[in-house]
């Protein structure tokens, strides 16, 4: 994924709550990772839902690199291997799910992002509780798959997969910044211009620059929950002024930083109807 951070700690996926073992549809929990730490691939033999308060999660998948930020969940199927990595200091919570337990609704092939209201976190925080009875339990789990809905933005960035052009998206990952176009890149692979721009669209269905666009803003996430500032962002990204970062975050977001964010730092704007421009899984 992105360049790790300095001071990464790698770790494997914790075992399942001892809870899980109990015959409960949902259990619930918290972390707060003191260091940027990240996950090693990994599956679970249960649903999960992650999402994080005061910074990022990333995880990846296959081909695809989704980003999560504060309002925001992953749905992770079961059995779905997967990587991921959470911002110092953030709130990592997670909630997992008994498949034979699990509305049908809810059988989702692929990751999905999940809108996190203020409701739903509630309602999981409530179910973290070991002292719940089995009575109080059941009713908070129903309402809880009433409440748990899709987002209408799903954080996915696709990644080429495509050996032609796998390196462009390594680099870039490593560093978004990297401002050579899409003539340059094709001279130092060897290749035309045409066949990268062809490759792209056939495996990620985005043109390059949209496919470079998409991949800074999900950095852009990361950098913007742990705290930096527009000016500092789009200087990090490689664009020339703030108001270039806002106006690419706002074709692939639907929104501003800002509003984004809800900051009212001056680049919120208006809000527009939150669909996402990033490309869905």
């Amino acid at each position: 994924m992105w360049r790790r951070e300095v001071g990464t700690v790698v770790r494997r996926a914790a075992a399942l709550p001892e809870q899980a073992v109990a015959p409960f549809a949902i259990v619930a929990g918290l972390h707060v990772p003191r260091v940027p730490t990240e996950w090693a691939p990994h599956a679970h033999p249960r649903h999960e839902l992650v999402w994080v308060r005061g910074g990022t999660l990333t995880s990846r998948v296959e081909d695809r690199v989704f980003t999560v930020s504060e309002g925001y969940g992953l749905w992770m199927p079961a059995g779905v291997v997967h990587g991921g990595r959470a911002t110092a200091g953030a709130e990592f919570h997670d909630a997992f799910f008994a498949p034979d337990r699990t509305p049908a609704a809810f059988a989702f092939e692929e990751p999905r992002a999940i809108t996190m209201t203020p409701l739903l976190e509630s309602l999981l925080a409530h179910l973290s509780r070991t002292d719940l009875g089995a009575e109080a339990r059941a009713r908070a789990e129903s309402v809880v798959f009433d409440v748990l809905q899709p987002s209408e933005r799903q954080f996915a960035l696709h990644l080429p997969g495509d050996p032609r052009i796998d390196a462009i998206a390594e680099a870039l990952l490593d560093d978004p910044a990297d401002d050579r176009s899409l003539e340059e890149w094709a001279r130092s692979l060897g290749i035309s211009d045409r066949t990268v721009t062809r490759a792209f669209r056939q495996a990620t269905g985005l043109s390059f620059a949209q496919w470079r666009q998409v991949l800074r803003v999900h950095r852009a996430l990361t950098l913007l929950s742990a705290g930096l500032d527009v000016t500092t962002v789009s200087e990090t990204l490689g664009y020339a002024q703030p108001s270039s970062f806002i106006a690419a975050f706002r074709r692939v977001m639907g929104t501003t930083p800002g509003a984004f964010f809800g900051r009212g730092d001056g680049t919120s704007g208006d809000v527009r109807n939150p669909v996402s421009r990033v490309q869905n899984s």
